[in-house]
């Protein structure tokens, strides 16, 4: 049988290794939103609703989807490692609502 201890380190690598596969699958949109939020003058790339923001709006809007997308990694490897299954489940389910309201930031102002 498997003692608490050996499962409670077991999920904490199970843990660590999502948060890692998380890290790898938003590097890149952290790294696009995180020089889209430090350079301005990209506001002009854009067409619509983000074009006629002002730079501050533009710059916010660039720090709240670089700071959401840099949350996920923890979030998930957290959850692995310390949450139940009803956890887990409810844990997906933020998740998803943090991605769908990304894209949905996303439609609104840059489309």
């Amino acid at each position: 049988m498997i003692d608490s201890r050996s499962a409670e380190k077991s999920a904490g690598w199970w843990g660590a290794f999502a948060g890692l596969i998380t890290a790898v699958l938003v590097a890149f949109p952290v790294s696009t939103a995180f020089a889209f939020a430090t350079q301005p003058a990209t506001q002009r790339l854009f067409g619509g609703r983000l074009e006629e923001a002002s730079q501050a709006g533009y710059v916010a809007f660039w720090w709240i989807v670089t700071l959401l997308f840099a949350s996920l990694p923890f979030i998930v490897g957290f959850g692995i490692a310390k949450l139940s299954d009803r956890g887990i489940r409810v844990l997906v389910a933020v998740v998803a609502v943090v991605v769908i309201a990304i894209v949905v930031l996303g439609q609104l102002f840059v489309y």
